[in-house]
């Protein structure tokens, strides 16, 4: 059975649920008393743990035939592919100081993995580096990932507190609780781990949840790394009061954030000592009508557990409106617009017209600009001249005159726009909407037209993701010329916002890409697995009209970002930019997460990557570096880091990305 079904999540893995079981000979019956159980697939050892490829050697000389779990014929192609992820024996130490136990489990770890990958297996499960150090592991992970084919290889990493987490108890500490605090907090295992191997997009993560949690910050870490499964042992489930298992709220929590994330489920471990007896459970952990199994077959022993699982799935709100709309884009890099250099498309204004949150807002801004510009009682003699620059389709030339008649004043509308394919639309809607004796419509670059007279109010939709990445100040710049004296730009004014990621899978689709180009490039993306580790700090801010005789657009801001102590350390693959606009007054727009217009599809995100990702860790500060040049025919960042190490200076002269003037 799957978990459950959620409107418009169709895509998410997370609804299938695993379990992980023993060695068992017999994979036919195995896969079958755990599918018959409800679960979707197992996590199952694929070689007797009692096997060793020294005894094996000494015995009959290297001639016998390796015990696996049967032949690749018990199963169907397409069961070993849909219901199984292989299991890499448990005793394996790569970096143990015994040779003999090295060797064994180097030669055991690449026979497993090859028969795995013989077996189209979708992924396979590693168990946990043993020790502090693990390079001769992750060398050996890495040797086998040159030459895997699409299989995932998932690294069991414990859920462990940092050692300076402020949630750990305060009681008396056992030797045994006194040693594990020597070693380091887990994530710094994944990330040596995965350091050494390269960041290779097929090794990934699957975190072992235990009964206690690190902090919410430490957690959040997690979600901007590759993490593809959570094992949830049996004993970190609690008793309900009828007997049934249950999970603290801190854990049910987080298995909803897995839920949200697409990470699956695998239930482990044995059935909860005193659990109620019978074929059903209370309706509240069992809202799935499937069958309890076959007839005659008994209850599976994990079922309970799987069944509360599926319920927590079940009770999960449901996507709104706008992230089902948004479902395709998720961590899909998009090139930023280039609407200065390039016309856009028709499909591109097509899916800007319907984001009615965004022209409400504008149209709100316009009334209030309109009600101080003209008082009440001059409202039907005076007219007020509004140039909408940058006009596309017509949509700020709709809410203007919206703005208009909702506050009884008179309007006299200059739709300025350089796309000629626009100017087409612009001018059938004067027939279709009747605003013949109301709108100009002039084809021309604003920064070129010659107006007949001065405007009150100047409107523009030209910020980007970053607020200034679209070349809003030196388009304004250029048309603030025919704005009055004491007239009103909207927006009145813009500032971008910076913030450290961790973003792995950004970082992996950029470097597969095996050019400086790509990390030099910032890209527009709807942010889903990544972890935001501090709060965004605000980077440039420009205002309109500019009444500094200084003309210059360029910039230079230096950033210091603390990561939280309760994180724990944690690898930045690049920075988020926001932005928030003042439309006028108290009407604002932007997608800074703090102070966000809800509703608003408009913009995502931008994202500057790194080429080489950063280690950070608490008390150590994140210094940040970040410039806006001017150039004669283009505009362009540079961006580097110089604490906690120096970064290079990214896109250098503009070499990589750059938007056209």
């Amino acid at each position: 059975m799957t978990l459950g079904e959620r409107q418009g999540d169709e895509k998410n893995d997370s609804k299938y649920c695993g379990v992980e079981t023993e060695f068992n000979d017999d994979m036919p019956q195995l896969l079958s008393l755990n599918i018959h159980g409800g679960f979707d697939f197992v996590v199952a050892p694929l070689m007797d743990p009692a096997y060793r490829p020294s005894l094996l050697v000494s015995s009959n000389g290297g001639s016998g035939v390796l015990p696996f779990a049967g032949s690749d014929l018990v199963l169907s192609p397409s069961q070993w592919s849909s219901h199984v992820v292989g299991k890499i024996s448990s005793w394996l130490d790569l970096d143990s100081e015994d040779e003999m136990l090295r060797r064994d489990s180097e030669i055991t770890l690449k026979q497993e993995i090859a028969w795995a990958s013989h077996l189209s297996l979708q992924a396979c499960l590693l168990p946990a580096p043993k020790g502090v150090t693990c390079a001769n592991y992750a060398r050996c992970v890495n040797q086998i990932l040159q030459n895997l084919s699409n299989m995932q290889l998932w690294l069991r990493i414990p859920l462990e507190k940092p050692d300076d987490d402020d949630d750990d108890d305060d009681g008396d500490r056992s030797p045994n609780s006194m040693q594990a605090e020597e070693h380091r907090d887990s994530w710094e295992m994944w990330n040596s781990f995965r350091t050494l191997g390269e960041h290779h997009s097929q090794l990934s993560v699957a975190l072992d949840v235990l009964s206690s949690l690190p902090s919410v910050n430490s957690l959040a870490r997690w979600f901007g790394e590759p993490v593809r499964a959570a094992i949830i042992n049996s004993n970190s489930f609690l008793t309900n009061a009828r007997g049934y298992p249950c999970l603290s709220k801190r854990h049910q929590t987080l298995v909803t954030e897995f839920f949200n994330h697409s990470i699956q489920i695998v239930i482990s471990g044995q059935q909860m000592q005193n659990l109620p007896t019978g074929t059903s459970v209370p309706n509240s952990h069992n809202s799935n009508n499937q069958s309890e199994g076959v007839e005659g077959m008994q209850r599976h022993p994990l079922r309970s557990y799987l069944d509360y699982i599926a319920y927590l799935y079940q009770k999960m709100d449901p996507l709104p409106e706008q992230e089902r709309f948004e479902l395709g884009y998720r961590d899909y890099l998009q090139s930023p617009l280039q609407p200065l250099m390039d016309n856009l498309e028709a499909q591109t204004y097509e899916t800007f017209e319907k984001d009615t949150t965004k022209y409400i807002q504008y149209q709100r801004a316009v009334a209030k600009a309109l009600v101080d510009r003209v008082p009440d009682e001059k409202a039907s003699t005076v007219t007020t001249v509004l140039m909408v620059v940058g006009a596309g389709r017509g949509p700020l030339v709709r809410a203007s005159l919206q703005a208009a008649e909702e506050t009884g004043r008179k309007l006299r509308v200059y739709a300025v726009e350089k796309n000629p394919n626009a100017i087409v639309t612009l001018h059938s809607l004067l027939k279709i909407e009747g605003w013949e004796k109301l709108v100009t419509i002039i084809s021309s670059d604003m920064r070129c037209w010659d107006a007949p007279e001065k405007a009150d109010i100047l409107v523009s939709e030209l910020l980007g993701s970053f607020g200034d990445n679209e070349l809003s100040p030196e388009c304004l710049d250029g048309a603030q010329r025919f704005l009055k004296e004491d007239g009103i730009s909207i927006p009145s004014s813009y500032t971008s916002f910076f913030q450290p990621v961790t973003a792995s899978k950004l970082y992996n689709d950029i470097k597969s890409h095996k050019d400086l180009v790509h990390f030099e490039t910032a890209y527009v993306v709807k942010f889903h697995r990544v972890a935001r580790l501090t709060s965004p700090q605000p980077v440039f801010t420009f205002n309109h009209p500019e009444d500094s005789t200084k003309k210059s657009n360029h910039r230079y801001k230096k950033l210091q970002f603390d990561i939280p102590t309760d994180t724990g350390s944690a690898l930045v693959h690049g920075f988020a930019g926001y932005f928030d606009a003042v439309l006028y007054k108290d009407v604002h727009l932007g997608i800074e997460p703090s102070t966000a217009t809800p509703n608003m599809f408009s913009w995502f995100p931008i994202f500057f990557p790194l080429r080489t990702p950063m280690c950070v860790h608490p008390g150590i500060p994140l210094e940040v570096h970040i410039w806006r040049c001017c150039g004669t025919s283009k505009v362009w960042y540079e961006w580097g880091v110089t604490s906690p190490s120096s970064s290079p200076i990214h896109n250098c002269n503009g070499r990589s990305y750059w938007v056209g003037l």
